[in-house]
């Protein structure tokens, strides 16, 4: 399998910089269960497009600190790829900001959580089977986010909820799969990033993410349906293609 990694992670800090890029990131999670798998990242936050997309057996789209509803131009130019994707059937995993903005490319809105920050661990409750799907029906993920999809967009499905969150993922057909938190995040980095993010995110929020570290996030599990996934998505796309 040939992934391509549209990496979508705006933040250029010295924190950033001192720990593995979220290329990095998801290919270490990716190689934890496909180790033969090839990840190739592209920077779109920075314009680094893949020339032509479809060469790749599916796509992941990563997280980012930045807003989908800023509307920079790499992220309209992004929203116009995923329509093109999508109309073609590559396969699509979208994580946290990747699962906003394919949202927003597909009409869906994007609002400010009401209940505030989702920040450190937390649980999410598979609310629609898949194909890909393992078998418990809870998960817990590491993430961080203060913004939401309102409702999944036309024609999808959702598939985890969680506290405050209606649409934790959704599936569209059997090539497009999105989750609102952080697989690929590891219990150090997200310990690292509750503590780098307390001042932006306050004392109360900071407590309860600490407090949620306490426990392990279902990392490898989680990483077992991403690659089950890509498997059952390119098997398929390609079936369908057969029979035209």
């Amino acid at each position: 399998m040939r992934l391509a990694i549209l990496i979508t992670n705006t933040d250029d800090s010295a924190f950033a910089r001192a720990r593995p890029d979220d290329g990095e990131k998801f290919t270490q999670l990716i190689h934890e269960v496909r180790p033969d798998w090839v990840c190739v990242p592209f920077w779109v936050c920075r314009d680094e497009f893949p020339e032509d997309v479809m060469s790749f057996d599916g796509v992941l789209i990563t997280g980012s600190p930045a807003s989908v509803t800023e509307g920079a131009p790499w992220m309209l130019h992004l929203e116009g790829l995923i329509r093109e994707m999508i109309a073609a059937r590559l396969p699509i995993f979208a994580v946290c900001f990747g699962h906003q903005i394919v949202a927003k490319a597909l009409g869906a809105k994007i609002v400010s959580n009401p209940q505030g920050w989702g920040h450190g661990r937390m649980e999410i409750e598979r609310v629609g089977r898949t194909p890909w799907s393992g078998e418990a029906q809870r998960l817990s993920l590491y993430g961080s986010h203060i913004e939401q999809v309102e409702a999944a967009p036309s024609g999808a499905r959702v598939v985890f909820r969680g506290a405050g969150l209606p649409v934790a993922g959704f599936t569209l057909g059997d090539s497009l799969a999105t989750v609102q938190h952080h697989p690929e995040m590891t219990h150090a980095f997200i310990t690292d990033l509750v503590e780098h993010y307390a001042d932006e995110v306050g004392k109360a929020v900071t407590e309860r993410a600490r407090r949620s570290l306490q426990k392990r996030a279902d990392r490898e599990t989680f990483a077992e349906e991403i690659a089950g996934f890509f498997e059952h998505a390119v098997a398929y796309v390609s079936r369908e293609r057969a029979e035209v």
